[in-house]
């Protein structure tokens, strides 16, 4: 599986860098999350409107697209 986040994150860290700010993206992997892919991808959407990260497209009726095009 890809995401389409890569062009995203390097808008994100170039912006950064333009200004001489630090930046740094993590990304991690829950194993304990549902092996079933319906409860996973469920987790995964009621997880992405909890915290709204600018980086879910799902989350940028709020945001914008701040680190796109």
């Amino acid at each position: 599986m890809s995401h389409d986040c890569h062009k995203y994150i390097e808008n994100y860290i170039g912006l950064h860098r333009s200004y001489s700010l630090d930046a740094a993206v993590g990304i991690a992997f829950w194993y304990g999350a549902p092996g079933n892919r319906k409860q996973r991808l469920q987790l995964e959407s009621e997880l992405i409107y909890k915290w709204k990260s600018p980086f879910n497209k799902e989350c940028w009726q709020y945001w914008g697209q701040p680190f796109g095009k």
